[in-house]
């Protein structure tokens, strides 16, 4: 290590120290113990433009272990993002905003996806690293690579236990993807205290044998010869992901130096001028950075910004050349860059769905698939439902490694677009955050399972609804329909979760105009997740009723009040497979005498984004609302008086037969809501304590 090395290496040490320091929160131990790397990676590894953060074929980094956040912030200002200035490093943990926020935040120039929950970077990472695979395979010409950028990641001990980590490095290994590069900061400390705890595998010997390429570096604190010799051999290998495995000290020279205390607390302030002292720096300087560091990072030939400034110069010389030579692939790749299907796409839907009894699963299928077979911006996949979730298309092609010849027979290459995850959820929607992550609209991502191991997914479709990333959730056997495989597989208090969680739509259809109207919004909404929840079994149709225009509005009329009528009235709220009972129901009060409203109900979170004077349209609150649906009621209370729901776990019964079990026919819930009329008429009061109509087992129990 050179004189500068060393200065700008203790430099960024006591830095972090201070930042932390300041405002007594953070972590400051990994990251000082990671600043050799750091340094490795910003000054002569990345690819990347200091003044153009998001140009199309930069390097991407993530970190994974992003409580260590200080390491990305510290040199994102030191190579000079303009955003990230010396006033914005000091508002760490200060009680204000920052864009230096306690974990990385995608909206900030230089971070490419949010992360902090332990595990999802890494998935995000592979995700990343599919997406840079599949544009070179398809657009990279043998003498004109438009793409061929490396993805790297900074990934903690942690982040390879969280079992979506090692889902994701798992189908990493399989697909080989040789463009990812895992630099694994092996301090052997946790919050708690040595890794060997809870953990004593041989972590090499574990990567191996998920087919990466793995080298070491014994002294990753000091030796910067070493780290960059060890990155710049995976940047060679071909074939593998590759895991360079670098040993550091957390908290390295100070006096809590690989011990636990070193990762999420400030030292002290006489800790800090201890390791000032002992760098030969001013002890009481707080935070500084010499002009020597600054010049050493961002000026002259060899500095970032020059760097970065030219390397996205001869890339545009390509994409000129390009242009050129291929034109036709060119307009394809700069509407990729640009984000933008194009105008047209809404051709391809089908303009008639059949009018007999359909799943909505059948109906998504018939759907989409059209528009996944002419448009590359649809990357498709799956966790092992392929039967099931019907999203195949004619002659697709999946992305899979070359190398690889199934038993099966069913073979790909790095341009396919459909992709198998296997059965590992949790890292198909993580990944699919990384492939959409990307470049904005370059990717729409498809995922699909049933709704049931959307629970196994849960933490990364909220990552994604934090992050506004568009990835569409196909979403299937959503109901007690499902049948025979019984409780494990029906969902019942799940939709009440992706209904509250932010920034995400859950849209459940009725039929297969419904289905359209969801593709139509998931595909026309970019600036965040959408679950399409789908039905197993066949769903009756209702063909000039329901409207897949008025989807988007979340809820709409299916049947207004008669207006020659001076019956009371009645609205009842219908949703998603469950509307058929809604309906029936509704046909047999008005055989009563009672004055129905039928309101369809597909989003509840599009509902609320509408004016007062269209909710109040189509759901009046001064009239008495009953929702029926098979899920848990919570929710409902919002619009409704009373609803017939189902709040118990389901049962291992034919599909019909199981919403009989549970009283989900026509007649009884009628009866069911006739009995509520009649009762309020005695006790106006009922009107305001939601009721229950469906009472089952559950609510007899004494336990």
């Amino acid at each position: 290590m050179n004189q500068i090395e060393d200065l700008s290496l203790k430099t960024i040490r006591c830095l972090v120290s201070d930042l932390v320091q300041q405002y007594n929160g953070g972590h400051p131990g990994g990251a000082m113990g990671m600043a050799a790397i750091g340094i490795a990676l910003w000054k002569y590894i990345l690819k990347y433009n200091p003044k153009n953060a998001n140009w199309f074929n930069r390097d991407r980094f993530v970190l994974s272990n992003g409580h260590t956040c200080l390491f990305q912030y510290v040199f994102l200002h030191l190579v000079g993002y303009e955003s990230f200035t010396m006033n914005q490093l000091k508002k760490y943990h200060a009680p204000e905003v920052s864009q230096c926020a306690g974990h990385p935040e995608i909206e900030f120039e230089g971070i490419e996806v949010t992360t902090g929950p332990l595990g999802q970077g890494i998935a995000n990472a592979v995700g990343l690293a599919i997406a840079s695979k599949n544009l070179a395979a398809n657009y990279n010409k043998p003498d004109l690579d438009l793409v061929d950028n490396k993805i790297y990641c900074m990934v903690g001990d942690a982040c390879i236990q969280e079992g979506v980590g090692l889902e994701a490095i798992s189908l990493a290994g399989h697909l080989g993807l040789d463009n990812l590069i895992v630099i694994y900061d092996n301090n052997q400390i946790t919050c708690d205290g040595s890794v060997d705890l809870a953990n004593s595998e041989d972590i090499n010997a574990k990567f191996m044998a998920q087919k990466w390429h793995v080298l070491t570096v014994d002294d990753g604190s000091f030796d910067l010869r070493s780290i960059l010799a060890a990155i710049e051999q995976a940047k060679s290998v071909k074939g593998s992901p590759i895991l360079i495995n670098i040993r550091t000290i957390i908290g390295v020279d100070t006096n809590v130096a690989n011990n636990a205390k070193a990762h999420g607390a400030a030292y002290g302030v006489e800790e800090g001028r201890r390791l000032k002292a002992l760098y030969g720096f001013d002890p009481d300087q707080f935070i500084e950075v010499p002009k020597l560091v600054y010049d050493f990072f961002r000026e002259g030939n060899e500095g970032a910004i020059s760097k970065g400034v030219f390397h996205q110069e001869q890339w545009e010389k390509k994409l000129e050349a390009y242009s050129k030579k291929y034109p036709q692939l060119y307009e394809e790749v700069v509407s990729r860059i640009n984000g933008k299907l194009p105008t047209d796409w809404k051709e391809s839907l089908p303009h008639s769905l059949p009018t007999d009894a359909t799943a909505s699963r059948k109906a998504s299928g018939l759907v989409f698939t059209p528009l996944a077979a002419k448009y590359p911006q649809f990357l498709v996949g799956t966790a092992d439902l392929s039967p099931s979730v019907n999203l195949l298309w004619p002659h697709k092609k999946d992305f899979q490694n070359p190398e690889i010849k199934t038993d099966c027979g069913i073979n790909g290459d790095y341009s396919g677009r459909y992709l198998h995850y296997g059965i590992r959820e949790h890292a198909m929607c993580a990944i699919s955050n990384g492939i959409s992550a990307y470049s904005k609209g370059a990717f729409i991502p498809i995922t699909s399972s049933f709704f049931m191991f959307y629970l196994y997914s849960a933490p990364a479709v909220r990552m994604g609804a934090l992050q506004n990333l568009q990835v569409i959730h196909v979403a299937t056997h959503d109901s007690i329909g499902t049948g025979e495989d019984g409780p494990t597989h029906q969902p019942i208090a799940l939709a009440s979760f992706y209904r509250s969680l932010p920034n995400c739509l859950y849209v459940r259809p009725a039929d297969n105009e419904e289905v359209a109207g969801a593709w139509e919004l998931a595909i026309e909404t970019t600036n965040k997740p959408t679950i399409i929840s789908l039905s197993r079994q066949n769903l009756k149709q209702y063909p000039g009723i329901t409207d897949r225009n008025k989807v988007k509005f979340g809820a709409y009329v299916l049947k207004e009040f008669d207006s020659s009528s001076d019956s009371q009235k009645l609205q009842i709220i219908s949703v998603g497979a469950e509307s058929q009972f809604a309906i029936d129901a509704a046909e047999i009060l008005i055989e009563s005498n009672i004055n129905v409203k039928i309101i369809s109900f597909p989003c509840q979170r599009l509902f609320e984004c509408q004016s007062t004077e269209y909710k109040r349209s189509v759901l009046d609150p001064q009239i008495v609302t009953v929702a029926i649906e098979a899920y848990a009621s919570n929710g409902w209370e919002r619009y409704a008086n009373a609803g017939f729901h189902l709040n118990e776990f389901g049962i291992s019964l034919p599909g019909k037969n199981a919403y009989e079990h549970f009283g989900f026919n026509g007649a009884y819930i009628a009866s069911k809501i006739q009995k509520y009329l009649d009762d309020l008429q005695k006790d106006d009061i009922m009107k305001f304590e939601y009721q229950e109509l469906n009472i089952t087992k559950n609510h007899h129990s004494s336990s």
